[in-house]
Parts: C-alpha cells; structure tokens; sequence
C-alpha cells in the first residue's frame, strides 16, 4: 500500500500534471469572464439590433404547466434553444480568445528561438577548372 501511495505522489508532484491543474483552474477563471463579455457587453446590442431577443430566453414549450389554482400539478417541459445559441456563442468566443493567446505566444517564442539574420556569405571564387570548364562550354554554345 505505502508503494502505491508513493507512485501516485510521484505523479501528481510531476510538472506536467501540476501545470494541467494550474490550466484548468485559469482556464475556469477566463471562462467566466468571457461569459460575463458575451452575457452583460456583446449579446445586449445583438439582442437590440435582433429586435430585443434575449437568446436565454428563447425556447418551445412540448408541455404546458399544469396548475391547481396556484400550486403546480406538473411543470411545464420546454426544449431551451435559446441557452443552445448562448452556448455556442460564448464557445466561439472562448475559442477566438485562445487562438488569439495561443498565436501570440507562439509568435514571442518563435523570435526568441531564432538567430538573427545574418548576412549570407559571398558565394565562392570559383576554381580555375571551373573557370576552364565555362570557357569551353560558352564557345561551344558559340557553335
């Protein structure tokens, strides 16, 4: 048992697994605040210019509620696409803000990784041979 418990301390003191764990929990935190853009600065005015559709609230009721004065025999049952189109929404975003991200520490990385340009070197004097060799292919080419 004690060897187990150190195999699995080994593996989660690994690097890969803590750096997963520090993804997922900044990865949660951006997640809402990209919710928040989307939900309170980017659907309001496309909810405006759509004739002030709030897309949370667009569904199809496949029931209605049954009601006993005012107490509720059943609720009423809705597919909420609505909430769908929220979702996928805010998806695209998300998605668009790590592309984003990632291009652009890809772009830092990949100029410190590259040397700095340097002049290339003259080509070589070419040998007497080949001087030779393109003499006498030009006065062939002559005849």
């Amino acid at each position: 048992m004690a060897k187990f418990i150190q195999e699995f301390k080994d593996f989660a003191m690994k690097g890969n697994v803590v750096d997963m764990a520090v993804g997922v929990i900044i990865g949660g935190a951006f997640g809402k605040i990209v919710t928040s853009v989307v939900n309170n600065i980017l659907m309001p005015p496309i909810g405006v210019l759509l004739g002030n559709v709030d897309f949370t609230d667009l569904k199809i009721t496949l029931k209605e509620a049954v009601m006993e004065g005012e107490n509720f025999v059943s609720e009423a049952v809705t597919l909420n696409y609505g909430q769908f189109i929220q979702d996928i929404v805010d998806f695209i975003i998300i998605a668009f803000c790590i592309f984003l991200m990632i291009k652009g520490v890809t772009k830092l990385t990949t100029k410190k990784e590259e040397p700095k340009a340097e002049e290339p070197a003259p080509a070589p004097e070419p040998s007497a041979e080949e001087k030779l060799l393109t003499e006498i292919r030009d006065l062939l080419a002559k005849k």
